[in-house]
């Protein structure tokens, strides 16, 4: 008879209280998720889940990058290779549709940000979404930066997702999410329709976007060019603020 290798138990160890624990959270809230809970739901001795998790805090934490998997499972089977416009759009929807049907989960992913520590599908999804707004970049029609892009993107999306939360069910207005998401891609875009080099700081966003593609430069130059244009864009930046 043979056992089973002690990381294959870990790990099925790991998955079992963390399963445990999102069907605490969803059915219960997150109040319900202490270490008494959640080892009486795994199975488990509350030992075992400080040697796992180290504390309630690395289970949270483990909760929220379940979270984040799933999440991004979803994003990265619905792409479509389309207009990048709508590949955000698709996105944007994705997004709004995951928080509102999984709204404890949402919350505990994005409701308690840690710059300190940053998950690894957190990661992997900014990089989604970076890749995502590289390619508007890249197809001319990015008008503010791509760092600018992103947080805009994000920021407006989960601001969007936790506003209807806050509602009753029967008072969410979904036309929201299509206001916010349409006046955010014009605010990243100018409302403009794909062009190429039509303007000097535009020119330099596309630039930029595109510069990794270039093996003509060293390392260095590369890194000082890329210091050029986002000089050259930002000044348009401002103005467009300040307008």
């Amino acid at each position: 008879m043979t056992t089973a290798p002690p990381d294959t138990v870990v790990d099925g160890q790991r998955e079992r209280i963390v399963d445990a624990a999102i069907a605490l959270l969803i059915r219960d809230g997150r109040d319900a998720l202490t270490t008494r809970n959640v080892a009486a739901a795994a199975g488990v001795q509350a030992p075992t889940l400080y040697r796992l998790f180290g504390d309630k805090r690395g289970l949270l934490d483990a909760v929220a990058e379940q979270g984040f998997a799933r999440y991004l499972h979803q994003k990265q089977g619905s792409a479509s290779g389309k207009d990048p416009l709508d590949d955000l759009r698709d996105g944007w929807n994705l997004h709004v549709a995951f928080g509102l049907s999984h709204p404890a989960i949402y919350v505990l992913m994005v409701g308690d940000p840690r710059p300190d520590r940053a998950l690894p599908a957190d990661t992997a999804g900014r990089g989604y979404l970076h890749r995502k707004i590289r390619a508007l970049a890249q197809a001319g029609q990015l008008r503010v930066s791509e760092e600018q892009a992103a947080q805009l993107f994000h920021a407006a999306g989960s601001g969007v997702v936790l506003t209807l939360l806050s509602l009753p069910e029967d008072q969410r207005d979904l036309s929201l999410s299509v206001l916010a998401r349409e006046s955010v891609l014009a605010t990243m875009t100018g409302g403009a329709a794909p062009r190429s080099g039509t303007g000097l700081s535009q020119a330099a966003v596309t630039l930029n976007a595109l510069l990794p593609e270039s093996a003509a430069l060293s390392a260095a130059e590369r890194l000082l060019m890329t210091e050029w244009l986002t000089r050259i864009a930002t000044p348009a930046l401002e103005e467009r603020r300040q307008s």
